[in-house]
């Protein structure tokens, strides 16, 4: 089986290490950016299997990379699970109506997060 690729975009290191601890349980190739404005470019040149969003960052945030990502032709296909501390409704619509997949709050549950990617990966 091929190894699937994720792209991971946060802010913070902490949440970006946890992540990858997270995703470690499975067999993925780890590709991390640091604000909605490189996870566009990373995941333009990475081509990721799925991408993990923030969505409070700076120069870009999660809704704005999302809708970006959408936009282009190599990169619409590729889902995104938006990765945040912003679980009020009003942010959930937001996230979906900018083309999110799938959608988690923080403080992070490993096994929520691993099942959503597992089956946004069709795994």
């Amino acid at each position: 089986m091929d190894r699937k690729k994720i792209l991971l975009v946060d802010d913070s290191s902490t949440v970006l290490l946890m992540e990858r601890m997270i995703l470690s349980k499975d067999a993925y190739d780890v590709v991390t950016a640091k604000d909605g404005a490189e996870g566009v470019e990373k995941a333009i040149s990475e081509r990721p299997d799925l991408i993990l969003m923030d969505v409070v960052m700076p120069r870009m945030d999660g809704f704005e990379a999302c809708r970006k990502l959408r936009q282009q032709p190599d990169t619409r296909e590729i889902p995104v699970i938006m990765v945040t501390t912003r679980g009020e409704l009003a942010s959930v619509e937001s996230g979906y109506a900018s083309g999110c997949n799938d959608y988690v709050t923080k403080p992070i549950n490993g096994l929520e997060l691993l099942a959503k990617v597992r089956s946004c990966l069709g795994q």
